[in-house]
């Protein structure tokens, strides 16, 4: 066994136990214990840690913890430049309104409320999707390579949280994917959905899009109005027409 002494800053002390925020404190690893695992032995995934050091130089959370190293690890950092386009994501049984709201704003979010822990890592495995939780357990799966905490309880500070992060507004398509089945509308003639929506409709709008999924169409009416004002109020932000 090796003690090494940590310290972790900013919003990571929400993880650890009460006595132990804001202070070093020495703790005992197993033998030949990563950082990752002493971290996560402490309650803190290795997703929500950023730039760490050992004894004062950077270090990796793949580095062995030695007898007494002097640890300390900072919170993960919002998405800088070199992010290159809009992340695409994997949301837990418990984040359905997360979900949606992430759809709304055009972003790729796959979502069942019985979906299994197993299969949201397998998923986020093979297609690279960034894992959105509030189980800080399902972070800690070595096979995750990226994943994010969700602190807050409401779906529309959720959003704000996800949104800082990862720097949405830098890439936000509103309104181009079904809020039903996660994919791209297509855009459809008047003509096409005159037999499927109502006829004041057909009269009233001239855009129309439909899922190629579920067949579901959409037209910017009311309830388009409102989910717009909703996901502005959300983000302070202008969501473009």
């Amino acid at each position: 066994m090796a003690t090494a002494t940590f310290r972790f800053h900013g919003e990571l002390v929400q993880f650890l136990a009460r006595e132990r925020r804001g202070i070093a404190f020495a703790h005992g690893c197993a033998r030949a214990a990563t950082v990752k695992h002493a971290i996560e032995s402490l309650g803190v995934p290795h997703t929500e840690t950023g730039r760490l050091t050992v004894n004062g130089r950077p270090a990796t959370i793949a580095r062995i913890v030695r007898e007494g190293d002097s640890i300390e690890v900072f919170p993960h950092q919002p998405a800088g430049a070199e992010m290159q386009g809009a992340p695409d994501f994997v949301a837990d049984a418990h984040l359905g309104g997360l979900a949606r709201m992430l759809r709304m704003l055009g972003f790729d979010t796959l979502y069942e409320n019985a979906i299994a822990d197993r299969e949201i890592v397998e998923l986020a495995w093979r297609e690279r999707r960034v894992i959105l939780t509030r189980d800080r357990e399902l972070l800690k799966c070595r096979e995750v390579l990226r994943g994010c905490f969700v602190h807050a309880r409401k779906p529309e500070t959720q959003l704000q949280e996800v949104a800082a992060r990862y720097r949405l507004e830098r890439s936000m398509r509103p309104f181009t994917l079904c809020l039903h089945c996660n994919l791209r509308l297509e855009a459809v003639e008047r003509g096409a959905v005159k037999e499927s929506v109502p006829e004041r409709i057909a009269e009233r709008y001239a855009e129309f899009v439909r899922c190629p999924g579920c067949e579901r169409i959409f037209w910017r009416g009311s309830h388009w109005e409102r989910m717009r004002e909703m996901l502005g109020a959300s983000l302070t932000v202008r969501i473009p027409a």
